[in-house]
């Protein structure tokens, strides 16, 4: 059967460097500050690159760019945002992404 795609209209990939022997701290703090409780982020994934450990990736999906700029600005987006900024090298890198499909296994 085949899958439905989402209905996102916005996305990116970020690409970031964690400073060294920080990654581990940069993922736990993504992943804490995950928006998949707003029902506008339909895709929120981070990933590690398994040649550079230090490199970490991160994909959004949502349903509208507004929905994401209103959730980026919230305080609870801007707090995380400032738990990240020591523990990464440099500006996250960004790629315009609009997921549509796919599926995730635990």
């Amino acid at each position: 059967m085949p899958q439905a795609r989402l209905k996102a209209t916005h996305g990116f990939h970020a690409t970031m460097r964690a400073r060294p022997g920080r990654a581990d701290a940069l993922i736990d703090a993504l992943l804490a500050g995950a928006p998949t409780s707003n029902e506008n982020c339909l895709v929120y994934l981070v990933g590690r690159s398994s040649s550079e450990p230090d490199v970490i990736d991160v994909t959004e999906g949502w349903t509208s760019k507004e929905a994401h700029a209103e959730a980026f600005a919230s305080a609870s987006a801007q707090a995380l945002i400032a738990r990240l900024a020591p523990l990464v090298t440099d500006a996250a890198q960004y790629r315009d992404v609009v997921p549509v499909g796919g599926s995730v296994r635990g």
